[in-house]
């Protein structure tokens, strides 16, 4: 059986490549997981902020969104 020798400089170029290449074809992937990764800060963000306010009932978060979809 051979054995394969690849140093650390080498492995590395192969995984930026393969990265890239990956990122290339699949664009929409990147893509997707950019949206995610947004997404899920601005709700981060969102609790932060909502942390220091009142807290309201669920009927009247309830209303406020029918009153919205009413407008």
């Amino acid at each position: 059986m051979s054995q394969i020798i690849v140093d650390e400089e080498q492995i590395k170029t192969l995984l930026k490549q393969a990265l890239v290449e990956v990122l290339q074809e699949r664009k929409d992937v990147l893509y997707d997981v950019l949206v995610e990764v947004i997404e899920d800060l601005a709700l981060i963000q969102a609790i932060k902020e909502g942390e220091g306010t009142e807290t309201v009932s669920k009927e009247e978060v309830l209303q406020v969104l029918e009153d919205a979809l009413e407008d």
